[in-house]
C-alpha cells in the first residue's frame, strides 16, 4: 500500500493512502484507532432491563400490605384500603380473587421459610398451573420475597411463643457492705437483671443476687442445658 504525506497534525505528518485511509509513520495496517491518539473510544453502556410490566407495579405493594396484616398483625390494613390505593379501577371481586391467591402463596411460602431454590421450583409449578400465576407475578413475589424474608420468619416465631422470653439480660458485681455478721462483709456478689416479656407487650423486669456458690450452682446447670440441646440436635 502506498503512503504519501497530506497534513500534519501535533507536529507529525499523517500519511494518507490513494483510497484515503490515513496512518501515522511506523503504524501498522490493520482496524481503524481512534483519531487522536491517547483518547479511547467510549465504552457501550450495558442494555437496561425492560421495565416490568404496568400491572406487575403495584403487586409489590400488594404484597406488603397482605404481609403487614397476616405476619405483623397491622389491623388498619384492609382489603378496601388496598383496592382504593393499589387497583382502584379493579372491580371488587376481581381484586378480592388477587388478594386471596396472593395471600395464599405468601402464607405456603412463609410457613415452610422457604430458601431460594424450594421458592423458584414452588413459583415455576404454579406459573404452569391453570388458574395460577403469570412468570412476571412470579419474579415479583421472589423478589418481596428475598427482601422481607426475615422479618416474616421473625414475625412467625414471635406469634407462635406462648410464654415470655428473655429479652436482654445486666449483670454486675457488688461488695456486700451491711449484714449481721461481720465475717460475711466484703463478699462479692452478683447481681442479674432480667428482663423477660413478648414483642409489642410491657415487660417485665426480675433481679436476683447470686454469691459465689450459687453462680457456680447455676453455671453448672447451664452446662447440662448446653449438653442436652447438642445431643438432641445431633441425633435430629
Amino acid at each position: 500500500m502506498e503512503y504519501f504525506p497530506c497534513r500534519t497534525v501535533e507536529n507529525s505528518e499523517v500519511y494518507c493512502t490513494r483510497s484515503g485511509a490515513r496512518s501515522l509513520p511506523g503504524e501498522r495496517s490493520g482496524p481503524a484507532r481512534p483519531p487522536y491518539p491517547g483518547h479511547a473510544l467510549p465504552a457501550m453502556a450495558a442494555p437496561e432491563p425492560p421495565p416490568p410490566p404496568e400491572s406487575c407495579r403495584p403487586l409489590s405493594a400488594l404484597l406488603s400490605g397482605i404481609a403487614q396484616a397476616a405476619f405483623h398483625g397491622n389491623a388498619g390494613i384492609t382489603e378496601e384500603l388496598l383496592r382504593a390505593q393499589l387497583y382502584p379501577e379493579a372491580p371488587p371481586e376481581e381484586f378480592r380473587a388477587l388478594r386471596a391467591k396472593m395471600g395464599g402463596l405468601l402464607q405456603s411460602i412463609a410457613s415452610a421459610d422457604m430458601d431460594s431454590n424450594q421458592l423458584e421450583a414452588f413459583l415455576t409449578a404454579q406459573t404452569k398451573k391453570q388458574g395460577g400465576i403469570t412468570s412476571d407475578q412470579a419474579a415479583v413475589i421472589a423478589k418481596f420475597w428475598k427482601n422481607h424474608r426475615t422479618q416474616i420468619h421473625e414475625s412467625l416465631i414471635n406469634q407462635s411463643r406462648w410464654d415470655n422470653v428473655l429479652k436482654s439480660m445486666n449483670w454486675r458485681v457488688d461488695l456486700k457492705s451491711q449484714l449481721r455478721h461481720i465475717d460475711q462483709m466484703n463478699t462479692p456478689v452478683a447481681i442479674v437483671e432480667m428482663e423477660l416479656g413478648k414483642n409489642g407487650q410491657e415487660s417485665e423486669f426480675l433481679c436476683l443476687e447470686f454469691d459465689e456458690a450459687k453462680v457456680s450452682q447455676m453455671l453448672k446447670k447451664l452446662s447440662e442445658i448446653e449438653e442436652s440441646m447438642t445431643l438432641l440436635t445431633q441425633t435430629t
